[in-house]
């Protein structure tokens, strides 16, 4: 029984909180104060905004409504129940249903949803026995029941013997757009997307072999097996991609791409669609970009303090140009749009060309590209000088005509956000030297580059102490890079449920800002290479990517391998 699922969260579970002796030390204070008071009457909010943790959040959650609290290990072990029950409307109400002694439980992470609660017992016919659980070990559930494979497209075995040989041979158009169209094809994509939505991977690789059509989703930078399927679905699949991207489905000779917008349950994202012929059929990529409304918070990022403290300087000058760099996926359109927020101001006209728009902020204008219309990053961005904007933020300097704009902007008084794809914050001055920016003009309008990389976090459930003889942790000793102090300890991956076995669940970033001065501006004018504009930074006080990693490792948030991965 729930003890009252009325109970407002905002009045009595915080006073509950307040007045326990075993939960009011663990409650951050000052972020439940900072926190909109119609958002605290959301469990799952408190938990998203590090109020409490997952574990002490589901533990004072059980003592608050007097029900049984249960680790995820003794919900594991355990068959799921799913049939008849749609597994979108349990994930989004944070209930996992389980089977016990013969008849259904549920792990909830949010007992308070007594609506949730009643439609379940409407569903199953009775009123089954409530278990809390903590909100991440829900997702987790969920991620591993996504993971299982084989269970999407072959449950229907009639439908799905509709695709053997004669998918492969038939070339009719039509009965082919038929077949990417019928339920079971439809479903599999389907079921693809939301679980990399559930996994938060950036990528779905659909390759077709000679007995089977394997599916790999790209979690965290790596590649995960995810399910394989009947070759005999390959050209379905690739099809109903195809159709969803607005692409020739009769075409299977030449490589394509394209582009689409999906809702995935309750998510918008956009999809980057590409094909390649390879010997046992097409090759599909589909890269992910989730659309995010929620204000991202600078101080979140991870940045060492010193580096913060030169980024805010830089971005409170009112023109000039500041620059993110980093490889494809290192989280450079986060950081731009953590460094919009924070400019965000009714003062300002704040303006932005992105491809696309991944976050959506309030009070600022955004602009996507379109490229099929001539609307490009030069052209939106020529165009934007006519509005009177005091910021501007143009998603990528991909060409000369751009950063020549781009220049323009920041010596008329524009202050000019941007990325490129650079190694590290030196090279990007190389790089705009090397888009015919004039080197005088590039002097006067740079202001400040931040170089960064994304490595994998530790798992804070399976992380262990690294081994004091690795033999990459003494080179580093060796050389300087690294200083430990005694009895300080590094830590190395290890393996659980909650991680999927890596011993990584998530990503932080590593940062470098390089600020431009005098000195490094004359370097800039005397087209001076990467290494000397980098020695002089490290001089003047720029903490390097490999630096910031390794300080990121000795907090235990990361490890040695992880940093010398994306940095060397």
């Amino acid at each position: 029984m729930i003890a009252n699922p009325a109970l407002d969260v905002d009045d009595t579970f915080v006073a509950f909180l307040r007045n326990s002796r075993e939960f009011s030390d663990r409650v951050d204070w000052d972020a439940l104060a900072r926190l909109d008071p119609a958002a605290r009457q959301s469990y799952a909010t408190l938990w998203e905004e590090g109020i409490l943790t997952g574990t002490d959040l589901a533990d004072a959650i059980a003592a608050f409504h007097g029900l049984e609290r249960v680790r995820v290990d003794a919900v594991t072990g355990r068959p799921a129940v799913k049939k008849g029950l749609s597994r979108r409307y349990l994930r989004d109400a944070w209930i996992f249903p389980f089977e016990q002694d013969g008849q259904v439980a549920l792990a909830i992470a949010d007992p308070a949803n007594g609506e949730a609660v009643r439609a379940m017992s409407l569903a199953l016919g009775r009123k089954p026995s409530l278990h809390v659980v903590a909100f991440e070990d829900i997702a987790m559930l969920f991620e591993r029941d996504t993971e299982r494979p084989g269970e999407i497209a072959n449950d229907d075995e009639a439908a799905a013997a509709e695709y053997d040989g004669e998918a492969a041979n038939d070339e009719n158009l039509e009965r082919l757009r038929d077949l990417a169209r019928g339920a079971p094809v439809v479903q599999a994509v389907d079921a693809m997307l939301e679980a990399a939505i559930d996994l938060n991977a950036t990528d779905i690789h659909i390759e077709p072999a000679r007995d089977a059509v394997r599916v790999r989703l790209r979690v965290d930078g790596f590649l995960r097996p995810h399910q394989t399927l009947p070759s005999r679905m390959a050209r379905a699949i690739v099809s109903r991609v195809k159709i969803l991207a607005g692409l020739n489905i009769a075409e299977r000779r030449l490589p394509q791409d394209g582009r689409a917008r999906v809702k995935i349950v309750n998510t918008e994202a956009d999809l980057r669609v590409a094909t390649a012929p390879t010997l046992h059929g097409e090759a599909v990529v589909i890269r992910i970009l989730v659309k995010e409304s929620r204000a991202l918070d600078l101080t979140k990022l991870g940045m060492a303090s010193h580096d913060l403290k030169a980024l805010e300087q830089q971005l409170a000058e009112p023109y000039g140009m500041i620059i993110v760099t980093g490889p494809t996926g290192s989280g450079k359109t986060t950081t731009l749009a953590a460094a919009l927020t924070y400019l965000n101001d009714p003062q300002r006209k704040i303006m932005t060309v992105e491809d696309p728009v991944e976050y959506q902020v309030p009070g600022i204008h955004q602009t996507q590209i379109k490229p099929a219309i001539d609307l490009t990053f030069a052209s939106a961005l020529r165009s934007f000088l006519r509005h009177d904007p005091d910021i501007i933020m143009v998603g990528e300097m991909r060409d000369s005509e751009t950063a020549s704009i781009g220049i323009q902007a920041a010596l008329t008084g524009h202050l000019v956000l941007t990325t490129l794809h650079t190694n590290n914050a030196a090279d990007a001055v190389a790089r705009l030297l090397d888009l015919k920016v004039e080197s005088f003009l590039l002097a006067s309008a740079l202001r400040c580059v931040v170089g960064q990389r994304l490595v994998r976090r530790l798992c804070e459930r399976c992380r262990k102490p690294a081994d004091p003889d690795d033999a990459a942790t003494e080179s580093l000793i060796e050389r300087g890079l690294l200083k430990l102090q005694e009895g300080e300890t590094l830590y190395q991956a290890g393996g659980c449920d909650w991680c999927g076995g890596t011993g990584y669940r998530g990503r932080i970033a590593i940062f470098e800002v390089m600020k431009f001065d005098a000195k490094l501006r004359h370097y800039i004018h005397d087209e001076s290479d990467t290494a000397e504009i980098q020695r002089v930074a490290r001089e003047a006080g720029m903490t390097l990517m490999l630096d910031d990693g390794l300080a990121k490792c000795r907090a235990g948030q990361t490890a040695v391998a992880e940093v010398l991965r994306v940095t060397t």
